[in-house]
């Protein structure tokens, strides 16, 4: 099997700054440097999101990010002092995180109306 890894994503925003800074933020990450049209948001396993502001309707987009146990309390931290509704489930029906696949997780939105979701364990596995 050839060896392929994700380099970047462009994400869909109303203001790529504002967007990039919030899941910074929430995160513990910082914000690149602009580059043309795009503000990047490098992860640690190297793949960047490079935020784009639009003026036209954006289509819900996903992203989960698997975080280490260790530090799932404090980005949910973040998350309650932003005064940010969370959930357990995608469909942000029921409030609080859930326990699946042996870790923790939670689904919010960012600015742009985009489906965000922070876990400790990838679906599939039995535990973090």
């Amino acid at each position: 099997m050839p060896t392929v890894g994700l380099d970047h994503t462009i994400v869909l925003a109303r203001d790529n700054r504002a967007s990039a800074e919030f899941l910074a933020g929430l995160l513990g990450l910082e914000v690149g440097e602009p580059w043309g049209p795009f503000v990047p948001l490098r992860l640690s396993n190297g793949v960047t999101l490079d935020y784009v502001s639009v003026d036209h309707d954006i289509p819900l987009q996903h992203l989960a990010f698997l975080v280490p146990e260790e530090d799932f309390d404090a980005v949910l931290d973040r998350i309650r002092a932003a005064g940010l509704e969370h959930f357990a489930d995608p469909r942000m029906t029921q409030p609080g995180i859930n326990h699946n696949h042996g870790g923790r997780g939670v689904y919010f939105l960012d600015p742009a109306g985009h489906g965000m979701e922070v876990l400790t364990a990838p679906y599939g596995t039995t535990g973090a």
